[in-house]
C-alpha cells in the first residue's frame, strides 16, 4: 500500500503544521510542537480538558481541539502514546486555577504514560484529575468493564465533557459526568479488511476473503470471532445482541448510536449500517435520536465499522448536541427518530 509523506521521522510533525495553517483561527501549537491546542486561550475559570494519543487515528483527537470540546491535544508518533513529560507540557499549557481532566484511553501505553503525567503535574501544584475510558465489549468479559480496551465509543465522553466544561461546569461535577457517560456506554466492532502501517508499509493483519473480524482493536489487535461474510443485516444483528446482552436496553428507552468507520468504509457503507441498527432497536422498541455516523477514529485504511450505544441522561442528550467550533467533529442533529 502507498503512502504519502516525506520521512516516516516526520509523519506527526508534518500533519500538525498542515492542521495548524488550515485552521490558524481555531487551533495553534503550544510550546511544545506536540501539542496543538486551542487558538483562543479558554478562560482561567473553567476545567482544561485534554488527551494525549498516538497519531494516525485522525480526526480523532486533535480534529477535536477547539470551542466546546478539547482544550489541547498531545500527538505522539503512529500508534505510539506520547510520553509522559509530553503529556505534562500539555497540562502545563492549560491546567489553569479550574483543574484539568486528562482523558486516557485504556491502552497499556496510554494509561502508564498519562498516569505518570498526571502525578508528574501534581507534585508541580496542577490540579490534574484523570479519567479512564473504555467501552469495548470484545476486549473484557461483563463484570470486568475496567479491564476493556477503549474505542470508539469514548467520542461521547469527549463531547459531553467539553460541552460541560465549555458551560462552566465544576471539577468535581465533570468527573462525575464523565464516569456516568463511559459507564452508560458500550461499544463491539468488524473489521473487514486490514489497514497498512505507515512505519512497516505492511499490513496489521490477514483476513480470509470471506470473513470478518468481531472485535478489532483500533491498533489491530486481535478479535475475539470470525464470521462469514453475508447480508450486512445478519452481521448488525449479530453484533447488536451482543451489546444488548452486555448492556440491556429496555423497550420505550431512547438512545444515541454512533456508527464509526475504521478509516477504509464508504458512508453508503455506514449508512446502510445505520439502517440496520435502527430496524434492530426499532424491532426491540428502543427508540435513536442525535445518531453520529462517520469516520472519525480510524485505523489509516481499515476496512470495517464500529457500532456505539450510549443511554443517554437529558442532560447529556444536551450536552451532547451542544454547538462546537472545531475542525473535525460533525454537527450532531437532535431530531429523535419518528
Amino acid at each position: 500500500m502507498k503512502k504519502l509523506f516525506n520521512s516516516r521521522e516526520r509523519m506527526a510533525d508534518d500533519m500538525i503544521d498542515g492542521f495548524v495553517a488550515a485552521y490558524p483561527g481555531v487551533v495553534t501549537r503550544g510550546r511544545h510542537p506536540r501539542v496543538v491546542r486551542r487558538t483562543v486561550p479558554k478562560s482561567p475559570d473553567k476545567v482544561a480538558l485534554l488527551i494525549g494519543n498516538g497519531s494516525g487515528h485522525e480526526p480523532i483527537a486533535m480534529g477535536f481541539v477547539g470551542p466546546g470540546l478539547l482544550d489541547a491535544n498531545v500527538v505522539g508518533d503512529v500508534f505510539a502514546a506520547p510520553s509522559a513529560d509530553l503529556i505534562l507540557e500539555g497540562l502545563r499549557d492549560v491546567a489553569g486555577p479550574a483543574g484539568a481532566i486528562l482523558l486516557i484511553s485504556r491502552h497499556d501505553g496510554d494509561v502508564i504514560n498519562g498516569m505518570e503525567a498526571a502525578m508528574l503535574a501534581g507534585d508541580e501544584g496542577l490540579r490534574v484529575h484523570p479519567i479512564l475510558m473504555y467501552d469495548d465489549i470484545s476486549s473484557a468479559p461483563k463484570g470486568q468493564e475496567d479491564d476493556r480496551r477503549g474505542a470508539a465509543g469514548t467520542i461521547f465522553v469527549y463531547k459531553i465533557l467539553g460541552a460541560a466544561a465549555e458551560a462552566g461546569m465544576s471539577l468535581g461535577d465533570l468527573i462525575t459526568l464523565g464516569d456516568a457517560v463511559r459507564d452508560a456506554t458500550r461499544t463491539l466492532g468488524a473489521a473487514l479488511n486490514p489497514g497498512t502501517s505507515p512505519l512497516t508499509g505492511r499490513a496489521m493483519f490477514s483476513l480470509p476473503e470471506d470473513e470478518v473480524f468481531i472485535g478489532m482493536g483500533v491498533h489491530g489487535e486481535p478479535g475475539v470471532a470470525r464470521r462469514k461474510t453475508g447480508p450486512v443485516a445478519e452481521l448488525v444483528d449479530y453484533m447488536l445482541a451482543q451489546l444488548l446482552a452486555d448492556r440491556p436496553i429496555a423497550s420505550g428507552t431512547d438512545c444515541t448510536v454512533l456508527i464509526n468507520g475504521m478509516g477504509g468504509t464508504t458512508q453508503m457503507e455506514l449508512l446502510t449500517v445505520f439502517r440496520e441498527v435502527d430496524r434492530g432497536l426499532r424491532a426491540q422498541g428502543i427508540s435513536q435520536s442525535a445518531a453520529l455516523i462517520g469516520s472519525l477514529s480510524t485505523t489509516q485504511e481499515m476496512a470495517g465499522f464500529s457500532i456505539s450505544l450510549l443511554v443517554p441522561t437529558p442532560q447529556m442528550r444536551a450536552l451532547w448536541c451542544a454547538a462546537q467550533g472545531t475542525p473535525g467533529f460533525p454537527q450532531i442533529h437532535a431530531g429523535a427518530a419518528q
